[in-house]
């Protein structure tokens, strides 16, 4: 992106337009993401399986662990990149990329060989019996074992450029491996791999898609470095201190953020576990299922966030109002509709990945309660991203500890207790709508800290 366009797009460009400039690719990426991550619960539901579609649900909070390790690098750099371009250091924002893409590839490295030493008693952890725990480990091997590395350089990557405006071009590479997941998946499930196989083909799958989005990514990384700010050669210029600081400050609460989420979801697999196999299967696949409205409104804040940086660094606070303002109606107006949808599209959704009755029986239900979360989620999401963006890391942290730690979870075990498997499933509604009261408290504490003008 030429440097006029760069300007334009983040100072001067209808805020509308802007955002949709940012946050349609974003979108785009997350949603075929979301379907490449369904395609494998999809084409192993065809098995009619349960055994098999509980192992790859499994095996997702394990997977998730490495857009963890990526959010570090990638959210923490990506932010303070776009604030730093909007505070006119541009040579400062280069070494904030050279520094996060080498970190980021040493960490996904060390978090993929500790997974091959730890794969059986990890997944047991997680409530694999003996009847799910070959196929999970078949999926956990080639994806998160061997598959680790590109996942991490690809978030990574797409970060990076999305922090200077190229959210096209991170948001192509991510669909790029996703389409060629879809089609990979039945070709190694049920034409190359026997009978039996079709998890470790579905897997085989996913690795080989991103290894050829971190070609891609590499290429187009390097393409860049041609003609913006981003760097990858070492220069042996080091970063500041306060610069080095601030790549964990937002970081570590973005990667927390997504961590606790994932232990959220590893609690709820081991509680679903309880009640049998089939059960776990249905909440496996509702919670693949709810995640439509859930990346469109990841996508859409990912889009919003160098856009609110930028504004927020160079001091233009009222388009940073306007931005997050437009942003929020947005999400809010998608998350009322998935929950229409969603309330009368269950049983048929559920039949779309699994024809086993009892399994299409329980998910109905549990989608049914888990979509009525959808709009409070969102906000929650976006004002989580929102002090990302405007390197709050502390607030950052709070948000991310108080809606899992302090609601989500313990409210989890509470509604267990008291009533059974679809206490699990209203849990996510109830947990958020108090963290959404606590977020705008906070929103409004930041508000008069910085001595912005109350919100609109």
């Amino acid at each position: 992106m030429a440097e006029a366009d760069k300007k334009f797009l983040f100072e001067k460009d209808r805020v509308s337009h802007a955002l949709m400039v940012m946050a349609l690719p974003a979108i785009a990426s997350q949603l075929i993401t979301l379907i490449y991550n369904l395609a494998d619960t999809w084409f192993v539901g065809r098995t009619n399986n349960p055994y098999m579609v509980a192992a790859c649900s499994l095996v997702l909070p394990v997977f998730m662990l490495t857009i963890v390790v990526s959010n570090v690098f990638g959210v923490g750099g990506g932010t303070l990149i776009a604030r730093l371009i909007g505070a006119g250091e541009d040579e400062e924002a280069s070494r904030v990329s050279e520094t996060c893409m080498w970190m980021a590839i040493i960490a996904g490295a060390v978090f993929s060989i500790l997974c091959f030493f730890v794969m059986t008693p990890f997944l047991t952890l997680l409530g694999a019996s003996d009847k799910i725990i070959g196929y999970a480990r078949q999926y956990m091997f080639f994806v998160v074992v061997l598959g680790g590395v590109p996942v991490v350089f690809n978030n990574t990557a797409s970060s990076m450029l999305r922090s200077i405006g190229l959210s096209s071009k991170a948001s192509f590479g991510l669909s790029m491996g996703g389409v060629l997941n879809i089609i990979l998946d039945p070709v190694f499930m049920f034409m190359i791999l026997p009978d039996g196989k079709q998890v470790m083909g579905a897997a085989i799958a996913t690795m080989l898609s991103n290894i050829v989005a971190s070609i891609y990514f590499m290429v187009t990384y390097l393409k860049a470095c041609n003609n913006t700010i981003l760097r990858f050669r070492p220069t042996g210029k080091h970063l500041t201190a306060k610069s080095f600081a601030s790549i964990f400050d937002v970081g570590i609460p973005a990667a927390v953020g997504l961590l606790l989420f994932d232990l959220c979801n590893i609690v709820i697999n081991r509680l679903s576990a309880s009640y049998g196999d089939i059960e776990l299967a249905a909440i496996g696949i509702v919670l693949k299922a709810e995640r439509l409205p859930l990346n469109i409104g990841i996508g859409i804040c990912l889009g919003m966030v160098p856009l609110i940086a930028y504004s927020y660094s160079s001091g233009d606070i009222e388009r940073m109002d306007e931005i997050f303002r437009f942003a929020r109606i947005v999400g809010l107006l998608i998350g009322i509709t998935s929950v229409l949808m969603y309330y009368i599209m269950a049983p048929v959704i559920m039949q779309s990945f699994i024809h086993n009755p009892e399994t299409v029986h329980y998910g109905t239900l549990f989608l049914r309660a888990r979509c009525i979360a959808t709009p409070l989620m969102f906000l929650c999401f976006s004002m989580f991203h929102f002090t990302q963006a405007i390197g709050r890391g502390k607030e950052s942290f709070f948000l991310a500890v108080i809606r899992q730690m302090v609601f989500n979870i313990p409210i989890l075990f509470l509604f267990n207790a008291l009533f059974g498997v679809m206490g699990i499933v209203w849990t996510q509604a109830v947990a958020d709508f108090f963290v959404v009261i606590v977020s705008y408290v906070l929103y409004a504490r930041i508000r008069k800290q910085e001595g912005w003008k109350p919100a609109m």
